[in-house]
C-alpha cells in the first residue's frame, strides 16, 4: 500500500513539474535565467540554528502564557509581527474576528462529531486537564504576568506572506497558535510550534530566495478556546481562493490552498507514564515526530499523502529524529481545514493516544516554562522544522539564487 501510495507521489509530483514548465512556455515568460544552489533544500535546511530557534521560543515566554483576549495576547501579537517584518517577511496582514464563548464559527468549519479522532487509549495513563489555579504558579512574577482574565470580543491573528514567482494564485499554508493557558510561558504549547512557523518565515523570505508558489504563515489566536481563530480563518476566506484582485493585477489576496501544515507541542516525547504515573526527566532516545492526518476527513487520501511526503522530507534532510505517520490529527488548528485541502499536523507526540493520556506533564500547566526543557528537548523541535522545511520547499519550488 505504501509502495504504491509513493509511486502516486512521485508521478504526481513529476506531472506537477512538467505542467508549470509547460505553462511558463505557452505563456510566453521567459525562465529566469539565475544560478541556484545544487540542493537549495539542503542550503535552507542548513540555516536552521538551534540558539536561534530558542531564542525565539525564549521571546515569546516574555508574554506569559498569551492567553486569548488580554493585554499580553494583544502584545505578542504586535511583537510576533515586528519580528516577522524584521526578518523579511513584510507582507503581514491581520484577521479580525469576534470571540464569544460558545458562539465560535467551528460548527460551521467542521462538524463536531468529525473534530475529535483520536485513536484508542493503551498502556499507563495519567491524569491531564487544564490548570486554572493561579496559586499553583509559584513564580511571583509570573503569576502576576498571567493574572488578567480574558474577555469576550474582537480579535485578531497575524499573518504573512511568501509570493510565488510562476503561481503566485497558489500556496502552502504553515501554521501554529500562539495562545495558551495553564497559568505558565507556554512555552511548548505552543511557543515551539510559533516560533517553528516563524523561523521558516524568516528563511523563506531571505532575499535570495524564490519559490514557485506562494507559502502563507500564519499564527492563531483562540485555539485553547476550540480552535476558533483557524475556523474563522476557513469561514472568511475559503471563498475568495485563487480570485485575482484587482483583475489583471497579478495579485491574489487569498491564494487557492493546495496544503495545510500545523504545529502544536513540538519539544516532549519521554515516553508513556510509568505504573506510579511518573514520567522519565530525559528526552527518550527513539523519539520521533508525529505527522498526522486525520482518517475521517472528506480529503483523508490526499492528507495521508502530504504526511508521506513529509515523512520523506524528514528522511532525507532532518539531522537526529525520525517521523512518523499517524491517522488520528485532532483537536488543532488544521481540523477546521481538513474538508477543504489536505491538511495535516506535526506534534511531539499523538494527539489522541500520547498527549491525551499523559505523555506530557506539563501540557496546559505552570510548568511549562521555557527552563523546563533541555536542548535535547528544543531538538526534536527543530528536527521538526527541518522536516517541514525541506518539505514546503521542495513543495513550493524553493530556489536559493548565488
Amino acid at each position: 500500500m505504501r509502495s504504491k501510495l509513493l509511486f502516486v507521489l512521485a508521478c504526481a509530483t513529476a506531472a506537477l513539474a512538467a505542467t508549470r514548465d509547460a505553462e511558463i512556455r505557452t505563456s510566453g515568460r521567459a525562465l529566469p535565467q539565475v544560478q541556484t544552489a545544487a540542493d537549495p533544500v539542503q542550503v535552507l535546511v542548513g540555516r536552521l540554528d538551534l540558539e536561534r530557534y530558542k531564542g525565539t521560543i525564549k521571546g515569546l515566554t516574555q508574554f506569559g502564557d498569551r492567553r486569548q483576549g488580554t493585554d499580553r495576547n494583544r502584545a505578542a501579537i504586535d511583537w510576533i509581527e515586528a519580528r516577522l517584518k524584521s526578518d523579511g517577511c513584510t507582507d503581514t496582514a491581520r484577521l479580525k474576528y469576534n470571540y464569544a464563548p460558545g458562539s465560535g464559527p467551528a460548527v460551521a468549519a467542521a462538524p463536531a462529531n468529525r473534530a475529535v479522532g483520536g485513536g484508542r487509549p493503551r498502556g499507563y495513563r495519567a491524569r491531564t486537564g487544564v490548570n486554572n489555579d493561579p496559586n499553583a504558579q509559584p513564580d511571583a512574577r509570573l503569576r502576576q504576568l498571567d493574572s488578567q482574565p480574558s474577555a469576550p470580543g474582537p480579535r485578531e491573528e497575524v499573518y504573512c506572506t511568501k509570493i510565488g514567482t510562476t503561481h503566485p494564485g497558489e500556496m502552502y499554508i504553515v501554521s501554529g497558535h500562539m495562545d495558551g493557558v495553564g497559568w505558565g510561558e507556554a512555552a511548548n504549547d505552543d511557543g515551539s510550534g510559533t516560533a517553528l512557523v516563524m523561523e521558516l518565515a524568516r528563511i523563506l523570505n531571505g532575499r535570495d530566495v524564490q519559490t514557485d508558489r506562494s507559502v502563507r504563515f500564519i499564527l492563531w489566536n483562540n485555539e485553547e478556546t476550540g480552535l476558533d481563530g483557524s475556523a474563522a480563518y476557513v469561514e472568511q476566506r475559503k471563498d475568495l481562493q485563487g480570485k485575482e484582485n484587482p483583475p489583471g493585477s497579478g495579485r491574489y489576496p487569498e491564494p487557492k490552498w493546495l496544503g495545510m501544515i500545523q504545529h502544536d507541542m513540538m519539544l516532549f516525547d519521554h515516553g508513556m507514564p510509568r505504573a506510579d504515573g511518573s514520567i522519565s526527566k530525559e528526552q527518550r532516545p527513539e523519539a520521533d515526530i508525529n505527522v498526522e492526518f486525520q482518517a475521517n476527513s472528506k480529503l483523508a487520501a490526499s492528507s495521508e499523502a502530504l504526511a508521506w511526503i513529509l515523512e520523506r522530507a524528514n528522511e532525507a534532510y532532518a539531522t537526529d529524529y525520525p517521523a512518523s505517520v499517524g491517522s488520528h490529527m485532532t483537536n488543532t488548528d488544521s481540523t477546521p481545514f481538513m474538508d477543504f485541502v489536505a491538511s495535516i499536523s506535526l506534534r511531539e507526540n499523538e494527539r489522541g493516544t500520547q498527549i491525551g493520556n499523559g505523555w506530557d506533564p506539563q501540557w496546559h500547566q505552570p510548568s511549562d516554562l521555557f527552563s523546563t526543557y533541555s536542548d535535547k528537548d528544543f531538538r526534536l523541535g527543530l528536527n521538526a522544522a527541518q522536516t517541514t522545511l525541506a518539505a514546503v520547499a521542495q513543495l513550493a519550488g524553493a530556489k536559493v539564487i548565488r
